[in-house]
């Protein structure tokens, strides 16, 4: 159980499990948007360019995550997702009402008022802040299929005008360092196996070049050592011969 899990239940055994009044309409697990209060104060300032990121993704996937409020329609968690779910709104109209049907949101309603617990929502905000849902490498793959169907690619380094790079659009989505979803997307071995397969044939003949170059420098101490150093310039010269080729 996630540290928000945790503070949910919490919240759920002080209010006794009871729903509360409320004055808005909820259908099933969702809200109207103009229904969804935005918050004065977040702890985490809003990022432009991962909000942006967000909207792309949403318009492939759905929000995966709902936002989470209190009994009155006010936010307390998902401040990146809702700004991403307006800006969907304001660029891609046709993609927006594809997802969210007669502008409903998918909602995770706390019953009890923000305002009458200011200290329950900023626990519920910075936990959700701190942990998110943590995939699985099935489901990051399955996420990566279909971002990849929707017209994302696998590119190194900084992408054409035009195309859409899959790696920086799946770690918004999951919420998860580049390194950790490549790991995922790579059979779950160990991280340093995915970088040995990432690293190539020149770059390994390098870096061992400058290590045997560096080595060259000392003054060999045992008769093993001697040794070597006798062998070590035709290696070298074995090694810048393959590099050229």
């Amino acid at each position: 159980m996630t540290n928000l899990d945790k503070i949910i239940a919490a919240a759920q055994a002080k209010q006794g499990r009871q729903e509360q009044q409320t004055s808005f309409k909820v259908q099933g697990s969702t809200l109207p948007l103009a229904q969804i209060q935005t918050r004065q104060q977040d702890t985490r300032p809003l990022n432009s360019k991962h909000v942006e990121s967000l909207a792309e993704s949403i318009a492939v996937l759905g929000l995966i995550e709902p936002l989470v409020i209190d009994n009155q329609g006010r936010l307390l968690a998902g401040g990146h997702r809702l700004a991403a779910i307006n800006h969907l709104k304001e660029t891609q109209w046709g993609k927006y009402q594809e997802k969210f049907p007669d502008e409903f949101i998918p909602v995770r309603r706390l019953f009890f008022n923000a305002n009458e617990d200011p200290e329950l929502a900023l626990q519920i905000e910075v936990a959700e802040n701190e942990q998110r849902r943590d995939y699985t490498p099935t489901e990051v793959k399955a996420i990566a299929d279909r971002l990849r169907e929707s017209g994302y690619v696998d590119v190194k380094g900084r992408p054409k005008k035009g195309q859409k790079a899959l790696m920086p659009a799946l770690a918004v989505v999951v919420g998860k360092h580049l390194r950790t979803i490549q790991r995922y997307l790579g059979d779950g071995e160990p991280q340093e196996k995915v970088a040995e397969k990432s690293t190539t044939r020149v770059v390994l003949l390098k870096q061992a070049l400058s290590r045997l170059n560096k080595w060259q420098q000392k003054n060999p101490q045992t008769s093993a050592e001697k040794e070597l150093a006798k062998k070590l310039p035709e290696l070298i010269k074995l090694m810048e011969q393959a590099l050229d080729d």
